[in-house]
């Protein structure tokens, strides 16, 4: 059985960095396929990571006794087993060779209308809303993290394009989300060109975001809630007692808190030990890193959130914002510092969570240089609740389908062109079936070629389980992981039946046949041991 090798929590980058990860798990005698990484020494203290894209990858999106693979895997498989990562390495904007750089202007002469930019250009990224970790078609709407991440590698290498203006609006995704972005913005600042942040609605999560950018600006009216971090839990059990409906819930795992909103009316010693200590990571890494960002003591951040901060006023005073200022002064300013002399608008290429007007997402990896051919780096995508197969009624993009995965995972163990694969989850969990038969096909895979798991925003339960099947599991610092258990339930109707004069008779013959059908009565104890350990 393959030994699991997890590594610390700093993360990887963006998938450049992953496809570090996967080199180095590749046999030396596979080195060669990924000219790129040409440092002899991959376990040196310090290493500058080539241009980030020249490595080939190709991304596989997902929908919504032992064998004897599992006894001989291959030596690629065993190597990767054996060898442990090392610490993330550092990312540096390299530039490109006399050669490259003739190929790209001569790319850009002839590129299509929508990939075409005017030089001096500032790229307009704005990030609001919901951010997937599934990249999106021309014509489907909201945001993308990878392709985020993306632009902001392919802004860096552009020539056409001066700078970034980052437009940050209230944003629903979780905190290992913003982190990468915010990690994006740090590095793409290495290129020597201008990150200005704009921020009319101001939160935690927000800010941490916005803090990146090397100027930050909001509107005199903005509106400011800077009162620390809370979590919360909801309980119903009370409520479906009133109306007669009896919550009867198994679990295996003290801290599988799924089920407990209809099982009980507070929250339990063990989930309320694990919330709180998710808090204090997120919060302590709030005020590590704006602490950082100011040049102050933690204690100085703390102090000035315990004070309640709700006036942008106090965001300039305190030195949190550069100025205060409208959206058109900010782009007059731009106009100034890209050169832009004429009475036209500023010269703009959008990025937006409207992918038909996204304009910069069309822009090819392989006009500006930063794509080769050949052997390929698979990234399959696994996001949202599992299932075992698609509902009728469901969405194509919802969820994770573990049959449609199932396929896509053995077509790239099948294909000689791809050398390694990085399983990217951003998982809840769902269905431990289907959980466990995609982690027997990751298995397969991992016995056949080196595989890297990347977990995003949250990999828990059976998202969790899937990535326990690849050797080398990477991970966000703020990734939500684990919740490690099973749980099953149903609803006890008898007295909602009693109250509403309403009867049900069952004929049944087996001494659990009634297991699924019999809504009136609670479990008998030998029936509540048999559906746990069903």
């Amino acid at each position: 059985m393959a030994r699991l090798l997890v590594l610390r929590t700093a993360p990887y980058r963006h998938s450049a960095h992953l496809c570090a990860a996967t080199l180095l798990v590749l046999p030396p005698s596979q080195h060669r396929h990924f000219a790129s990484f040409t440092s002899p020494a991959p376990f040196a203290a310090r290493r500058i990571l080539p241009s980030p894209l020249r490595l080939p990858i190709r991304a596989v999106e997902s929908s919504p006794g032992p064998t004897k693979e599992d006894q001989e895997p291959s030596p690629a498989a065993s190597e990767a087993q054996e060898q442990l990562a090392p610490a993330v390495p550092a990312f540096e904007v390299e530039e490109l060779g006399w050669g490259t750089q003739l190929a790209v202007k001569l790319r850009m002469l002839v590129a299509p209308p929508w990939q075409r930019v005017r030089k001096g250009s500032v790229l307009n990224m704005k990030l609001r809303g919901e951010i997937s970790d599934q990249l999106k078609t021309r014509f489907s709407s909201g945001l993308s993290l990878p392709q985020i991440c993306e632009n902001f590698v392919k802004a860096a290498y552009d020539p056409r394009i001066s700078g970034i203006y980052l437009h940050i609006e209230p944003l629903r995704c979780g905190w290992a989300k913003v982190d990468e972005i915010r990690r994006h913005i740090v590095d793409f600042k290495k290129s020597g060109k201008f990150v200005v942040g704009y921020m009319p609605v101001c939160g935690e999560k927000e800010y941490y975001l916005a803090c990146a950018c090397g100027e930050l600006y909001a509107p005199p009216s903005a509106y400011v809630a800077l009162f620390g971090l809370t979590v919360q839990q909801t309980f119903l059990r009370g409520v479906l007692e009133k109306v007669g409906i009896e919550p009867e819930i198994q679990r295996i795992g003290k801290y599988k808190s799924a089920g407990d909103q209809l099982a009980r009316k507070s929250m339990s010693n063990e989930v309320r030990e694990m919330l709180a200590a998710l808090l204090d990571n997120i919060y302590g890494n709030w005020l590590e890193t704006i602490s950082s960002t100011h040049g102050k003591k933690k204690e100085e951040i703390e102090g000035f959130i315990n004070s309640g901060v709700y006036q942008v006023a106090r965001l300039k005073e305190e030195g949190w914002v550069t100025d205060l200022l409208y959206d058109d002064e900010v782009m007059t300013l731009l106009k100034e510092r890209v050169g832009q002399k004429d009475k036209k608008s500023l010269r703009m290429v959008d990025y937006s969570e409207d992918s038909l007007y996204s304009k910069y997402s069309r822009v090819s990896k392989k006009t500006l240089g930063l794509q080769g051919g050949g052997e390929q780096i698979a990234i399959i995508r696994a996001s949202g609740s599992i299932t075992r197969t698609r509902s009728p009624l469901s969405a194509p993009s919802s969820g994770i389908v573990a049959e449609q995965l199932i396929e896509k995972i053995r077509t790239v163990r099948e294909s000689e062109k791809y050398k390694a694969v990085i399983l990217r989850i951003d998982s809840p969990g769902g269905d431990a079936l289907a959980s466990d038969l995609m982690w027997r096909e990751i298995r397969l895979l991992a016995n056949s070629k080196p595989v890297v798991a990347s977990m995003s925003d949250v990999a828990a339960s059976g998202g969790y389980y899937m990535a326990m099947a690849a050797p080398v599991i990477v991970a966000e610092k703020l990734t939500l992981t684990g919740s490690i258990g099973v749980v099953t339930g149903k609803f006890c109707l008898q007295k909602l039946y009693e109250r509403i004069d309403f009867n049900k008779e069952i004929i049944s013959k087996g001494r659990y046949a009634e297991l699924n059908v019999n809504d009136q009565r609670p479990l008998r104890s030998d029936v509540a041991l048999f559906t746990s350990c069903y």
